[in-house]
Parts: structure tokens; sequence; C-alpha cells
């Protein structure tokens, strides 16, 4: 930050540039200056001067004019000499009539645009509530640190002016605001988070976030971006004067005693009224369960009636269609033999008798035909009725499985459950005229479902 050289007019030259290696914001001031106060000379800058502004950073020409201050901006990386072509500002500011040789007055300052600031704080003792046990307050401090950083170089600027700006008057306002915002969100803070007093040193890293969140706003009214906030500790006074500390864990410790015999309470209250409702379904199962067996059975009484009353009507009408004809072969011969006697005086009629006699032949071998014809028929259907056994019951089991029943099933439909998995000599079955469920293994009428099966015989030559 030296005086490099002079110009032909024996006049010194600035290199104005910034190396500070931890900085958020830096005014530079030329070597003739001895410091703070001597505004006129430690502001004055000669056209021509050489500028250098490394990357990361962002140098704001201040000049303060009639109507307020303005501002040039120069983004790094940047190292030229200072020129009106690239100092807009300075364009109405350096007259051309002295040639550029009279100097300019403005403030400069270097704004770190890369490396973050952190701002320690600790907000001293207050007192906060327990939100169960408000009436219990203990005093607490807490103690952190807070990092920002410049992002909006103008905003930054069009906010603090940079006048006269100085870094520690600008700490100072925001740790004010902050102690001020950490003591109000902590009175809050755990009734918000549903946090118990006695554990809010294990919360630390959530209320942190929790401060992060409400302090953006505060901060960017600053003209600065919030990175983090991290509470480092937060003190207790348990040795506070009315001794709420130990009052408030006396009564902590009582209450969770009191909550864990309630929570016990309920879950057996719960599993009780539970165990009665699962009960009561199972009851109500096997209920609906016996009234469809009893329907089904039922259903299938009524079929077999119907079938057996088929085949007697069958057998019946074959008898009953052997009576008509005879009537009707009755009657016929009949018919013949007054054929016999027709005549104009009642007498013998020969050719009447031989007219009865052709006639009566015919339907004596009719009805012999007739006759043979249903005694075949009679005799298959005794045959058949012989030959075929009345249908065998149906019988009809109710299963459960993972605790849900499912059924009825037939023999049939639970062997092929059988040979698929899905029933085994431990599965429990019931049925009409059963006391209780019973496993199926201890069934016999369901033994010969889990027989082992005979496997089928070797082929010869394999």
């Amino acid at each position: 930050m030296g005086l490099f050289g002079k110009d032909k007019s024996n006049a010194f030259m600035n290199v104005i540039r910034c190396d500070e290696q931890e900085y958020l914001v830096w005014k530079w001031r030329p070597d003739s200056s001895k410091g703070p106060g001597e505004s006129s000379r430690e502001n004055s800058i000669r056209y021509g001067s050489t500028l250098r502004v490394k990357d990361g950073e962002v140098a704001v020409f201040v000049y303060k004019q009639k109507d307020g201050a303005v501002q040039d901006y120069i983004v790094g990386p940047y190292d030229e000499t200072i020129k009106t072509a690239n100092f807009p500002v300075l364009t109405s500011i350096v007259g051309l009539a002295f040639g550029g040789d009279s100097p300019f007055q403005a403030e400069v300052y270097f704004i770190n645009l890369e490396s973050a600031n952190k701002l320690p704080f600790m907000v001293p003792y207050f007192d906060v509530q327990d939100p169960r046990f408000p009436d219990l307050s203990v005093p607490i401090a807490v103690r952190g640190s807070l990092t920002f950083q410049v992002e909006d170089y103008k905003g930054f600027c069009k906010i603090n002016r940079l006048i006269n700006f100085t870094k520690d008057d600008f700490e100072k306002k925001i740790k004010d605001v902050v102690l001020r915002r950490v003591k109000g969100i902590m009175t809050n803070v755990l009734d918000q988070m549903n946090c118990p007093l006695v554990k809010i040193e294990r919360n630390i890293d959530g209320i942190s976030d929790f401060l992060k969140e409400k302090l953006k706003e505060d901060m960017a009214d600053f003209g600065v971006v919030l990175k983090r906030l991290d509470v480092a500790n937060i003190d207790i006074d348990k040795d506070d004067e009315e001794g709420n500390w130990k009052k408030l864990k006396q009564v902590t410790s009582d209450f969770a005693v009191k909550s864990v015999a309630t929570n016990q309470e309920n879950a057996l209250r719960t599993a009780t009224a539970q165990t009665d409702v699962n009960i009561k379904n199972m009851q109500d199962m096997q209920a609906i369960n016996a009234e469809n067996m009893a329907e089904s059975m039922r259903i299938q009484r009524k079929e077999n009636q119907y079938a057996q009353h088929l085949q007697t009507q069958n057998a019946n009408m074959g008898a009953f269609q052997a009576g008509l004809q005879a009537d009707v072969l009755k009657t016929a011969a009949g018919s013949l033999g007054q054929m016999g006697s027709m005549g104009d005086g009642g007498g013998m009629n020969p050719a009447g008798m031989m007219t009865g006699m052709m006639m009566g032949g015919a339907m004596g071998q009719q009805m012999a035909g007739m006759m043979n014809t249903m005694g075949q028929q009679m005799n298959g259907q005794m045959q058949q009725q012989q030959n075929t056994p009345p249908p065998m019951p149906q019988v009809a089991y109710m299963i459960a499985v993972n605790g849900q029943q499912s059924g009825p099933y037939n023999t049939q439909q639970l062997q092929q459950l059988v040979q698929q998995g899905q029933f085994n000599q431990q599965t429990y079955v019931w049925k009409q005229g059963m006391s209780g469920w019973e496993m199926a293994g201890n069934v016999a009428e369901l033994a010969q479902l889990f027989a082992p099966q005979t496997p089928p015989p070797p082929v010869p030559g394999m």
C-alpha cells in the first residue's frame, strides 16, 4: 500500500490495493495519511494511480456529491491505472482542464465476497419457563457464534452507505440485534419445540437450527446472508436463589413416573379391549359359519330329495304307460267281440267275425310288441337304478389359516389345498356337529388326505 514513483509534475502516484488476509469490509488509506480524521488527505487520489483488485473482492469508490454519495464498483480481478473509461462517475469529477493532474476525493472500500465473517455472541442469564410447569422459571445463558457473508455488494452498499464505515460499528449493530432476538426466541423456543427445560442441553443442535431460521431476515436487513448459527453452550443456573431448578427436577421425575404408570394402564386397557373385540369377532364368525353350513346342508338335502323324487317319478311313469296301453287293448278287444255280432237281426255275422279275428291278431301282435318294449324299458330302468348308488353326502369343513376363517370346503377341495401346501395336519378345521375347532390331523375323516402318496413304478431301463 505504498507510494509508487512520481509523475512528470513530481506528484506522488498511489497503488490502491488490499493486503488484508481476513476481512469483511476494509477501507484503504494512502501512506501519506496519518490515520482516520484527516479526511481530506486520506481520501485524496490522483488520477492515473494504479488500482489492484483480487479475484473474490470488489473495490468501491465512494464520492461525496452535493446531492448525496455515488459509487463506482470495480470487481476483481483488476490491475490497471485509474481512467475515466473504467470509472463512469469519475468522468464528471476529474476536470480535463487540469489534464487529470489534480487529485479527486473518494473513499475506497474493499469488500470480501468469498470469505465469511464469524461473530461470537453471549446472552447473559435470563429466565426461561418449562412449557409443562410455567410457574418454575430457571435462569439460563446462551453462548454461540454466527457466520455471515456479503453476496449482494450493491445492496450492501445501499443499506450501509459506506460513508465513514467501520467494521467495529457494523458488528456492534449486528450483535445488539442478535442478543435481543436470541433472548426473545429462547423464551418461547421450548414451547414451540415441545422440549422440557431439563433436556434443553441435549437439544443444542435443534435450537441452533431454529435460531438460524428466525434470524435470517434480521441479517438480511444489514445486507448480509446468514450462513451458520452455532449455539456452543447453554448454561443453566442450577443454584438459583429460589431453588427452582431442584424443584423442577423433582416434579419432572414424579411426572415421568406417573406418565409411565398411566401409559402402562392405558396399554393394558387397550390390549384387554382388543382381546374382547377379537373374541367377539371370532364368535360372530363362528355363528355366521355355522349358519352358512346349516344352509348349505339344507340345500344339499333338498337337492338329494329332488333327485330321488325324479327317479321314483320316472319308474312310476313306465307302469302308468303299461296300464294305459292295456286299457286301450281291452277296449279294442271288446270292440272286436261286437264286430262278430254285427248284422241286421243281431245274429251271427261271418264277415264281421273274420274281420274281427284279423284285427284281433294284428292288435295282439301290436300288444305283444308294446309289452315287450315296455318290459325292456322297465328292466333297463330297474337295472340302472340297481347299478347306480345314491349320491354320497358332501362333507364341508371350515378352515382357519393365520387367524382368518374361510370355506366351507369339501374333501376334494381340501385335497387340492393339501397339494398346494395351504392345508396340513396342524390346520384347524370345523364342521357342523363338531363341538369346537380341531387340528385336521386329529380328525379321522381327514386322515386319508395326509397319507403318503405312492410313487409311480420305475420305468424299465431307467
